[in-house]
């Protein structure tokens, strides 16, 4: 497990520093001066000139970037103030630092996007090995039928709609938005709970036909005939062997899907106006807010990598088989 371990963080490093070097390069290649977002509107030129030095701007592109990974890990002192480490610098739009401002959205798109994976994983695989179970049956049907059209379901479609039903026309729920879980537990709960419901809409969809095939095939395995040979009931058979070995592929998926359900919590954030680091990353790169936009992508990509991790780790608490030395 240690050595696991140890390889898959030696290589969320590369992937990291891969993510880091191609943004802050891909963010150099568009025609424009960031420098001009702190310079305002009476901009002089000596007055640019003085901001890109303040700013680094005026160093080679390796350069910036080799002393903005440096900084990272050891802080630095900008015209601005102190910067301590992990220091992600000052946002060019209005001169706040990243690191506190991405600390302040984060608690918004984590409860968002591990609410709504709750919500897809319990009604994804519950609906799934329902339909698995009564295959062939009415249940399996409408469950598979149902799958299918909530799979063409898009978010930017259905949240405005169910605003209009359940909120504007209706008034059956609240607005959503965000409070911390700290401050009020019921108040959290009701501002998310759309949010939650039209970003699980894809993913239980998905996860429904997938939990019904695995199971359809664990159950046509030869350790799972051999456990009906013996006598055993169907309803032990079906989740002592077949649902925890149906688990492993869709626990694969899952952490693929990590990225993916963090790409749905920004649209999502967009649609419901929620401030979290999905509508922070959208207002980093019409701004052309570099300092920001890199934190919020390396951020987001460093917890991409350590959910994959976990959910590779957890492989050998659910099959004994897989070893992952």
């Amino acid at each position: 497990m240690l050595r696991f371990l140890v390889r898959r963080t030696l290589g969320a490093v590369v992937i990291l520093l891969f993510i880091s070097a191609f943004t802050f390069f891909l963010f150099f290649a568009i025609p424009h001066d960031p420098a001009l977002l702190s310079c305002g509107k009476n901009c002089t030129p000596d007055n640019l000139k003085i901001i890109h030095h303040n700013l680094g701007l005026d160093h080679p592109v390796p350069v910036q970037y080799y002393d903005y990974m440096v900084r990272i890990f050891t802080g630095h002192r900008f015209t601005a103030g102190n910067c301590p480490a992990p220091c992600f610098g000052y946002s060019f739009a209005n001169s706040e630092p990243v690191w506190p401002t991405l600390m302040d959205r984060l608690p918004t798109t984590l409860s968002l996007a591990l609410g709504s994976m709750v919500v897809f994983l319990l009604f994804g695989l519950g609906t799934g090995m329902l339909a698995a179970w009564k295959r062939g049956t009415v249940v399996d049907k409408v469950f598979s039928s149902a799958s299918l059209v909530l799979s063409s379901m898009q978010i930017y479609f259905v949240g405005p709609i169910v605003l209009a039903l359940l909120v504007y026309n209706n008034h059956i729920l609240d607005q959503p938005k965000y409070t911390p879980i700290t401050e009020n537990a019921l108040s959290w709960f009701n501002g998310l709970l759309i949010p939650w419901c039209v970003l699980s809409i894809l993913f239980t969809a998905n996860y429904t036909r997938m939990s019904r095939s695995t199971m359809i095939e664990q159950l046509q395995e030869e350790h799972v005939r051999t456990a009906r040979a013996k006598g055993m009931s169907s309803r032990y058979v079906f989740f002592r062997y077949a649902w925890r070995g149906s688990l492993i592929p869709i626990i694969t998926i899952l952490g693929i899907d990590l990225g993916s359900l963090l790409g749905g919590a920004m649209i999502t954030e967009w649609t419901f106006q929620l401030t979290g680091l999905g509508r922070l990353a959208i207002d980093s790169v019409t701004k052309t807010d570099l300092p920001m936009l890199m934190g919020v992508m390396l951020f987001s990509a460093a917890l991409i990598v350590l959910f994959n991790i976990i959910v590779d780790a957890a492989y050998a608490f659910i099959d004994p088989r897989v070893r992952l030395s």
